[in-house]
């Protein structure tokens, strides 16, 4: 009788755990990330969403990509989101990272004031709108960090033939995140290459408009990389492929997909397609 008793009971809970579904992972999963991800607002959809169907808890580090990278390199961190493709590949051909996933992407756009001095707005090409910007000298923020922005503006310079430098008193080299140099850029009436995420959401703020979008040179894909276990020790491997998984997963991608639709009228990133 206890036995049949027994047996019942364990079939009772057999079909509890089923209809619960599957037990959730829990632990933490550390992901450093830009601040063009973070400051855009995206992850403060993303993070709850994550948490709530894995259980795992998301340690966000909003960096540059620059410094996000070496943050992977140095083993605190279990996964990248960044945009920054060279330093992204160097990273998985170290050995560092275990596969690059392109996930996403927005375009870049060139910001400036509304009386625009260097008469860019509307330019198709941002070289072409460099070129103005430097010919007439007028004010321009970097963001000098070592960021996938960064490192994007950088490029179009060495496109153009030009190196900016230390007696160039129209360019100021900021050392600052996205949301700083848009706001040091709005109070010098200066022009500041920026994600139109990050615009967007801080436009109310800024006496900015956007100038030049959509040129074929500025578009801005992000990429999910898991930090390599095999190097670096202390790496929850499994939290970071999870979070891989639900980012490249359906519900993700319908974040993603319909974020700043009802704030802006446009979706912010645009999903890669595969």
């Amino acid at each position: 009788m206890k036995r049949s008793i027994c047996l019942i009971l364990s079939l009772l809970l057999v079909f509890s755990l089923a209809a619960c579904g599957t037990p959730k992972a829990g632990g933490t999963v550390v992901l450093s990330t830009t601040t063009s991800v973070n400051d855009s607002g995206l992850m403060d959809v993303l993070q709850p969403a994550f948490e709530k169907a894995t259980g795992i808890t998301l340690k966000i580090l909003s960096q540059g990509s620059g410094q996000a990278i070496k943050t992977g390199t140095s083993g605190d961190c279990d996964v990248l989101l960044v945009h920054s493709k060279a330093d992204e590949e160097k990273f998985v051909a170290d050995g560092d990272g275990i596969k690059r996933i392109e996930l996403m992407y927005n375009y870049f756009v060139v910001a400036g004031p509304k009386d625009d001095p260097a008469a860019i707005k509307g330019m198709e090409s941002a070289n072409d709108a460099f070129t103005k910007i430097k010919d007439s000298q007028s004010v321009f923020v970097s963001r000098g960090d070592e960021s996938g922005t960064n490192k994007k503006e950088l490029s179009i310079w060495k496109q153009i033939g030009y190196t900016p430098g230390q007696n160039d008193t129209w360019y100021l080299s900021a050392g600052k995140g996205m949301l700083d140099c848009l706001k040091i850029a709005s109070e010098k009436k200066g022009y500041v290459l920026t994600d139109k995420a990050t615009f967007l959401k801080a436009q109310s703020t800024l006496d900015l408009d956007i100038l030049v979008q959509n040129a074929k040179e500025l578009k801005n894909t992000y990429t999910l990389i898991a930090v390599n276990p095999e190097k670096h020790k202390g790496i929850n491997n499994k939290g970071a492929q999870a979070f891989i998984d639900w980012m490249t997963g359906a519900e993700a991608k319908k974040l993603i997909s319909e974020y700043g639709k009802k704030e802006f009228g446009e979706s912010l990133f645009t999903l890669t397609e595969k």
